[in-house]
């Protein structure tokens, strides 16, 4: 692979986290490929998006045109189906937009296509073997891809920790290349969530339950350790959907995106959308009695047990280092 191309998401003129994730999972694929990112919008935001990219990567690729002022998959497409050699490996995140935007650009680009990529098992020249996740990561599968003619694959948002870089790269301005674009679609409003009584994303700590949790009468354990632990209660969708707790108590793609210091995972499976709500590199502690839950591959610590047992117990115990830290005062 002579060179690898990251679509990178930004917003207000700041790359997604993402970002550094892209570096991590192209160095395994080939550690000697020049590493090109790609950014897209217009105006000053996109200028200050590239400047940020630098830092990591060997090139980066601005496409600056008025009609990406709002992201519209369709119209990027047609942006990268431009600028893009025909043997392209492009990696682009597992998340709303790159969910929308790489299957259609795979077959546009005449590439393989390889969805929420979790891992890279093995490189041979061309012929890679690549892990993903099916049956809401209740199996891994393990795809043989030849990149002989390209690919496109979206990467799984935290499976691959962000590497430190001393790359500065160049901007190449791809704009002139672009020409008009034209969409059957278009961007009408951004709605933004509801607030809650508790903002979770202001807090350094979070207490998250899913399904787990079995009940709504056993939400108030996992309460009793938040207060303990001085954080707040967040929760996956299924927990919303049952209506134990809020809406905006939501982590995921369909939820609030929070940048704690430390999650705890307590029943939550870790599905790609709930992982989505995950920034900042924060310090996860998960526990689920599935020895085989997805979480697992992402948790910084991992706890088979039964929550409903181990909740109390933990809260117990954060409870007694308290005291004797009063006692000692």
């Amino acid at each position: 692979m002579n060179r690898i191309f990251a679509y990178i998401e930004q917003k207000a003129g700041v790359p997604d986290e993402t970002a550094a994730e892209m570096i991590a999972a192209a160095k395994k694929l080939d550690p000697s490929a020049s590493l090109i990112a790609i950014a897209v919008g217009f105006g000053a935001e996109l200028d200050s998006a590239c400047q940020s990219l630098r830092l990591g990567y060997g090139e980066v690729w601005k496409i600056s045109n008025e009609a990406l002022v709002y992201p519209n998959a369709e119209l990027v497409r047609q942006a990268l189906v431009k600028v893009l050699p025909a043997d392209s490996v492009v990696l682009v995140p597992h998340a709303h937009f790159g969910i929308d935007l790489a299957p259609g650009l795979s077959v546009k680009l005449k590439a393989a296509y390889v969805p929420d990529m979790m891992d890279i098992e093995s490189v041979a020249g061309n012929s890679v073997r690549l892990v993903r996740q099916e049956f809401g990561g209740q199996v891994s599968t393990h795809v043989a891809c030849d990149f002989s003619t390209g690919a496109v694959i979206s990467v799984r948002p935290g499976a691959f920790k962000p590497e430190p870089s001393a790359t500065t790269g160049q901007i190449v301005d791809k704009s002139a290349e672009i020409g008009s674009l034209s969409a059957r679609r278009r961007y009408l409003e951004t709605v933004a969530a509801e607030a809650g009584a508790v903002d979770i994303t202001k807090h350094a700590v979070l207490v998250s339950i899913g399904r787990g949790i079995q009940e709504q009468d056993n939400v108030a354990i996992a309460q009793e350790l938040a207060q303990a632990l001085g954080a707040a209660v967040s929760c996956s969708r299924p927990v919303v959907d049952a209506k134990w707790l809020d809406k905006s108590r939501q982590v995921g793609s369909s939820g609030k995106t929070v940048k704690p210091k430390v999650y705890m995972a307590l029943g939550i499976s870790g599905s790609f959308q709930h992982l989505a709500g995950l920034k900042g590199n924060p310090f996860i502690i998960a526990v689920n009695k599935n020895p085989k839950a997805p979480i697992f591959q992402v948790a910084d610590v991992g706890i088979v047990d039964d929550i409903l047992e181990f909740i109390p117990e933990l809260t117990e115990k954060v409870r007694e280092g308290a005291r004797v830290a009063v006692g000692k005062a």
